[in-house]
């Protein structure tokens, strides 16, 4: 089933990062990525800014190969950059692993990016493969692209949700586990006393529900 998932980096462990240095308070946005052999060029905004050259805000990086200025509407600047994809970065890993990037938001606290996959296991593999590169990224949500949602999804919060479906993604539910629950916090951001209460809050929703639908059906024999 096709996957939405949205996560987020430090803002200067992607190349535009670093007009974050110059321009604090501007907001970067991607508009899209267009594969073209070697390289990818995507697109981008840049608003909350007036300057006469914007490229110059945009510091020298190893993962950029050149920026050029596309057109400026009053404070919003739309510009393409060429990439170095063989630069170790979030970009290089999403073309890697073949995952489309919907969305790209930048300030200087962080990168928030919403990707796709074609099914659960193909975000699981471009998490594992960011952390083989050691690319800091956390995730902050994950869903099914449909928007049906079973009894048991509307019984779980979005938390309880997102630290079930991480446990299960790094197998802290198989024997022996090979994930700590230190380890889950440290992914998610939260202490490892919030973890043990999301996913057993999380599990009894879901025996609630599960319990609740074979009640139901017994009933009905």
């Amino acid at each position: 089933m096709a996957t939405e998932a949205t996560f987020t980096v430090p803002s200067d462990q992607f190349p535009l990062g670093t007009v974050f240095e110059q321009l604090p308070d501007v907001t970067v946005e991607l508009e899209r990525i267009i594969p073209a052999q070697d390289v990818v060029i995507p697109y981008f905004w840049v608003r909350g800014t007036v300057v006469d050259d914007i490229e110059d805000a945009f510091t020298g990086h190893p993962g950029v190969d050149d920026i050029r200025l596309v057109d400026s509407v009053a404070d919003e600047y739309l510009l393409r950059v060429e990439w170095a994809l063989e630069y170790s970065g979030v970009l290089s890993t999403l073309v890697e692993t073949e995952i489309p990037l919907i969305k790209a938001i930048g300030t200087n606290r962080r990168w928030t990016f919403e990707v796709r996959g074609d099914a659960r296991s193909d975000l699981a593999a471009f998490q594992q493969r960011c952390r083989d590169q050691e690319i800091p990224i956390t995730p902050t949500e994950i869903h099914a692209l449909t928007p049906v949602e079973t009894a048991t999804e509307e019984a779980l919060t979005d938390t309880q949700q997102e630290a079930l479906v991480l446990a299960y993604q790094r197998g802290y539910f198989e024997s022996p586990r090979e994930v700590t629950m230190e380890e889950l916090g440290d992914e998610l951001g939260i202490s490892q006393q919030a973890v043990a209460s999301r996913l057993r809050r999380g599990i009894k929703h879901i025996l609630g529900s599960t319990l609740s639908e074979t009640e139901q059906l017994t009933d009905r024999r």
